[in-house]
């Protein structure tokens, strides 16, 4: 499929997004990145990378929460959101992981924290195996550390679906006839706020952005990365929700014992969106993992 639909515009698309006024467009590595910006310069870094069909958006609760003590640097990853240019081989995970680590150099940035949500963690994890990424903590919530459920289906469809250059669009009309987010939300188990709904809602109208999350399914291999956790050399806090029905519980748990300075956080009940749910409570969570040193305990 290609990647050539034209992408969400900010003045357009955009122009109700989440800290839109923080936005701008940085060129790295041929990938024109959508950025936010919250907080101090002078302020320690936290990077905040999203998930698989998300975008900035998912940490609208979380970012101003941050901002209070961060200088809080947030993306859209290749094929998503605002983000434009990424090629077939962006949206893997070795891929994204070396555009993004491309991305903090012309920033010149290196986070002393950062916070990934479900795919978004395995692209972190994956950067720390490199030397070029060493944040003082990585937090991950609710990790997507092995294929989502049903990937034994998921994934062969998905390279058919992005094979054909129809199905970006197709879908994309789809969403402008019936509650497409709504579905797919009510599956995270969350329940996001109207504007969080929004956003998704729009994003899937975004052929590009359809074409881009498709194509990181139908590229996601994470037996490489699962196979190299023992190697992970950065302290790292995985919290995960009891009753996530996308990513389970254990799937974190199991991470963590594999990840040599790891500390496993059983967050209750939320959902895979707990982060868009309950900031302040999660927040609370990320405090206590920076200043806490990470343990081997694991329930």
């Amino acid at each position: 499929m290609s990647l050539s639909a034209r992408p969400p515009d900010l003045e357009v698309e955009g122009r109700n997004w989440p800290f839109r006024q923080h936005s701008r467009l940085v060129a790295a590595n041929g990938i024109e990145w959508h950025v936010q910006e919250l907080g101090s310069a002078d302020a320690r870094v936290a990077l905040l990378v999203h998930g698989a069909g998300a975008a900035t958006h998912s940490f609208r609760g979380l970012m101003p929460l941050m901002a209070e003590r961060y200088r809080v640097v947030a993306i859209d990853l290749p094929g998503h959101g605002f983000t434009r240019g990424a090629r077939p081989a962006d949206l893997t995970l070795p891929g994204m992981a070396r555009a993004l680590s491309g991305l903090l150099r012309v920033l010149e940035l290196k986070p002393d924290i950062a916070v990934g949500h479900s795919a978004g963690v395995a692209v972190l994890l994956q950067m720390s195996l490199s030397e070029n990424f060493r944040p003082g903590h990585i937090v991950g919530l609710n990790g997507a550390l092995e294929p989502i459920r049903g990937n034994a289906l998921l994934s062969p469809l998905a390279k058919l679906l992005f094979a054909n250059p129809l199905t970006s669009r197709m879908i994309s009309f789809q969403a402008r006839i019936v509650d497409m987010a709504g579905h797919l939300l009510r599956a995270t188990g969350s329940n996001i706020d109207a504007q969080g709904r929004d956003c998704y809602a729009m994003l899937l109208r975004q052929p590009a952005h359809v074409s881009g999350a498709l194509g990181m399914m139908a590229n996601w291999k994470l037996d490489p990365l699962i196979g190299r956790l023992g190697a992970i050399a950065s302290p790292v806090t995985l919290i995960a929700a009891t009753d996530d029905p996308m990513v389970p519980q254990r799937v974190s748990r199991d991470a963590a014992r594999l990840i040599p300075d790891c500390r496993f956080v059983d967050f209750g009940p939320g959902g895979h969106l707990f982060h868009e749910t309950a900031p302040q409570a999660l927040l609370a969570l990320i405090d206590d993992a920076v200043l806490r040193p990470a343990s081997r305990s694991v329930a």
